[in-house]
């Protein structure tokens, strides 16, 4: 596995500390629209209070359409989607990270002063913002803040933004519809139960009473509606 392969794995990490942040919860000409995330009225169960906070939360924005270009960016560098899926920056993400910013604050200041310091990175290395780097161009940086146990001192910093952004591009990606598919996650769902197995009835000296069985709903029977007036107790 190459270093570029690595790199995806890791968010399998990120993943497992991501979606422990609390959530209470396309391209740049329409990022503006993205981070608008007002909604009309709430109807799932908050109290004035809590509708109150949810209303003044959406009616501001955090970043800038260049912050969260770049954030995109990187999302997509994380999970980059593949022939099936969706990259992580077409699954609401924008929303999310934008939400979450201001629902929980302590993520404001490590989260602009991170993309502050990859802007600074790139341009010492490149003379150029991160957004206008070749692909190479923005590996390299990556790579030198995506692995812990190798990041040098003077990307430490670099490092813990990375570590703060997988886990809010994880969290956000397998919440979202597109990431639950990915999962495979199925949801509750009702199985079939065939009874107490007939060797362990046995043991007891128990049976099923026949005629039960017989006019019992079986499993491929479960939508229709069974009628009961034929049966004698």
């Amino acid at each position: 596995m190459n270093r570029r392969e690595s790199l995806k794995s890791l968010l399998v990490g990120g993943v497992g500390t991501g979606l422990l942040i609390s959530c209470r919860l396309d391209d740049d000409p329409d990022l503006s629209k993205m981070t608008n995330i007002r909604e009309k009225e709430f109807d799932y169960g908050r109290t004035p209070e809590e509708a109150e906070y949810d209303e003044e939360l959406m009616s501001k924005k955090f970043y800038t359409d260049e912050e969260m270009a770049t954030i995109l960016l990187i999302a997509d560098i994380i999970i980059p989607g593949d022939g099936d899926h969706p990259p992580a920056s077409k699954t609401g993400l924008a929303e999310f990270i934008e939400f979450i910013t201001k629902d929980l604050p302590e993520h404001k200041i490590p989260m602009r002063g991170g993309l502050r310091w990859l802007e600074n990175e790139s341009n010492q290395r490149f003379e150029k913002g991160f957004k206008m780097l070749s692909e190479d161009e923005q590996i390299a940086i990556i790579d030198d803040i995506a692995y812990p146990a190798e990041v040098k001192p003077q990307h430490v910093h670099g490092a813990k933004f990375f570590s703060r952004l997988r886990n809010l591009v994880t969290t956000g990606y397998f919440t979202s519809k597109e990431g639950i598919e990915y999962l495979g996650y199925q949801g509750n769902r009702p199985n079939v139960w065939d009874g107490v197995p007939p060797e362990v009835l046995e043991k007891h000296g128990l049976a099923y009473d026949e005629k039960m069985l017989k006019n019992s709903i079986k499993p491929e029977e479960r939508n229709e509606i069974e009628e009961w007036k034929n049966y004698e107790i």
